[in-house]
């Protein structure tokens, strides 16, 4: 059993003892600090909150449910929902926060509550830390007269469709025009029942469901990678289906297969939207320090600026807004589109990369050709526990340090056609090192001759 206490939000297995696994007493404790949390910053007694279709979800949805009434917070529940929908539902209910009961991409034993402040955006690090501390505390709750209300609505992802449907960028004829059959695959979440609808109302000729029950069984590992979707890319090419769509069961990550079943590659999602974008809304662009070079290079082909951000959505968020960015995300598939709203959306995602390539007219894999080959290489080191993280890092950034060296997140090693990125985990002894290179080979040559670097130091 595992429980793991981050900034971001408490995630954990289903099950197990008090404190070793997301029980009931830990939903209870960090729901109420949460609770706590917000009418102190807000003093705005109304939550909205939504969650995926995992097994657990209506368990632990009772449970939030329940204690954030026991506060005399009023309950706005979305019921069977996405991410990015109850991200927008806090910001038009004028909610005081959000709580959204999914573990995005982890498997089906997993359950999390991910939260929101009043903008429906996550809580910052000062924030969650906060949320920690005052979870290590005891308090009172409010007697019988004062209990929150609890309200249904199951109408917002409706609007959520709507709004997309409205952003001037999107656009439904050209879509209808192309007449594209696509097959999706929801992993048996809510993304089943939303995604095809979001389709059917840009007008696709022919949607083909795989997975898209909503039963929380994943028929396969949820995180949406190439090796999991074995099963899409075939349907896509026993269809002869112009594209395939892929979601977690939260819906905020995207990525596509192309027409002969090749994965679009997930890093490429972001590429190809912000490409669009770029053509019609000048202005920066924003990705995190693990994410493709390719969105530095098209970025700077526009004639705009590219930043890069700490890994992390808040942290994306927020350089966006510094640099007033019109389109950014993260290298997961992760697409963030202010017009909008602040936060990733597989959903308005959809709608704009359909619009691009419906008006390139060519097929997606040509798409993908037109972009910046690069290739990644995703390893890790594990460590003793004496060793130190920051020295090993620092010992690093001094041996290469006539290269562009970035330390705002771990390490990252800007070399001139090729980087390593290290990071440390924040909950086990280990460095994460990403690397890419113009070809599979040089990065993974890359890749290990910096992880026997760290050896070395070691």
């Amino acid at each position: 059993m595992t429980l793991i206490k981050s900034i971001s939000g408490i995630r954990g297995t289903i099950g197990g003892k008090a404190g070793q696994g997301l029980t009931p007493p830990d939903i209870l404790k960090f729901t109420a600090a949460f609770g706590k949390w917000m009418l102190s910053k807000t003093n705005n007694p109304k939550i909205v909150i939504g969650r995926d279709a995992r097994i657990s979800g209506t368990m632990v949805n009772n449970l939030v449910t329940g204690t954030l009434q026991s506060l005399g917070i009023e309950v706005i529940d979305l019921g069977l929902s996405t991410t990015p929908t109850v991200e927008i539902a806090v910001h038009l209910e004028h909610a005081g926060g959000g709580i959204i009961l999914t573990a995005s991409h982890n498997p089906k034993e997993w359950n999390a509550l991910k939260l929101l402040n009043h903008r429906g955006e996550f809580i910052s690090d000062a924030d969650g830390k906060e949320v920690l501390q005052l979870a290590e505390q005891e308090f009172d709750y409010v007697n019988v007269d004062q209990l929150g209300a609890v309200y249904y609505k199951d109408n917002y992802v409706q609007q959520h469709i709507d709004m997309i449907l409205d952003l001037p960028l999107v656009d439904r004829e050209a879509i209808k025009a192309a007449n594209f059959s696509i097959v999706v695959d929801a992993v048996n979440s809510s993304g089943g029942i939303f995604v095809p609808q979001l389709l059917k109302a840009l007008g696709v000729n022919q949607v083909y469901e795989l997975f898209c029950e909503p039963n929380g069984h994943f028929p396969h590992n949820p995180e949406p990678l190439a090796e999991h979707l074995t099963e899409l890319s075939a349907l896509v090419v026993e269809k002869k289906a112009h594209l395939g769509i892929a979601v977690d069961p939260d819906v905020d990550r995207l990525c596509f297969v192309c027409e002969d079943g090749q994965m679009f590659g997930e890093e490429y999602t972001l590429v190809a939207v912000a490409d669009y974008i770029l053509q019609h809304q000048p202005g920066a662009t924003v990705s995190n320090l693990s994410s493709t070079r390719a969105l530095r290079d098209i970025t700077r082909n526009a004639g705009e600026s590219y930043f890069a951000s700490a890994v992390g959505e808040v942290n994306v968020v927020n350089l966006m807004k510094e640099k007033n960015a019109v389109i950014g995300g993260e290298g997961n598939g992760g697409i963030i589109y202010p017009e909008l709203h602040y936060g990733r959306d597989a959903l308005v995602g959809i709608a704009l990369f359909l619009t691009h390539l419906a008006k390139k007219k060519i097929t997606i894999s040509a798409l993908r050709k037109s972009y910046p080959a690069y290739y990644m290489s995703k390893n890790k080191i594990t460590l003793s526990a004496s060793q130190s993280i920051d020295d090993i890092l620092e010992q690093l950034k001094n041996k290469y340090q006539h290269e562009d060296c970035n330390t705002i997140d771990g390490l990252k090693i800007d070399f001139e056609d090729q980087w390593v990125h290290l990071r440390k985990s924040n909950t086990e002894p280990i460095i994460r090192v990403y690397a890419e290179a113009t070809s599979e080979e040089a990065a993974e040559a890359i890749a290990h001759q910096i992880i026997e670097d760290v050896k070395a130091l070691s």
